[in-house]
């Protein structure tokens, strides 16, 4: 990790242990459960800005930057980065600190896009927002 390559200043919004029934026989951690974790993260993130339920509706953009072994501890960062009418666009960045030593490394990135929905699943206006938003 350079200097520049540090987690971001904000409360983490899913922390994790990568355990073994995640990985592939070589110990890596499967993609699918990364992706799975980044969900979880900007669902929370989403679901505060709507003030209660969102569905995923799409990944925009998604990258692997470093793999993810057996005991790494993962935390994923979530930041609204706009919003629509009923849309919510959130980017994660997912980090690993190593099972061994405090090394801290940025494993993944991606855009993902939920929608604000009602009681029935459909899709609802997001809330005003305020200054306590």
């Amino acid at each position: 990790m350079t200097e520049t390559e540090r987690p971001p200043d904000a409360e983490p919004a899913l922390r994790t242990l990568a355990m073994p029934a995640d990985a592939n026989p070589n110990g890596d951690i499967f993609g699918g459960w990364v992706l799975a974790q980044m969900d979880l993260a900007g669902g929370v993130a989403a679901a505060r800005r709507a003030g209660g339920r969102t569905v995923t509706v799409a990944v925009e953009a998604m990258r692997f930057h470093a793999p993810i072994a057996i005991g790494d501890l993962v935390t994923c960062y979530a930041e609204v980065m706009k919003s629509g009418r009923t849309s919510i666009t959130v980017a994660i960045e997912t980090w690993a600190r190593r099972r061994r030593g405090p090394v801290e490394v940025r494993v993944t990135e991606g855009i993902f896009i939920y929608v604000a929905i009602d009681d029935d699943g459909r899709p609802r206006p997001l809330p005003e927002v305020t200054a306590e938003s």
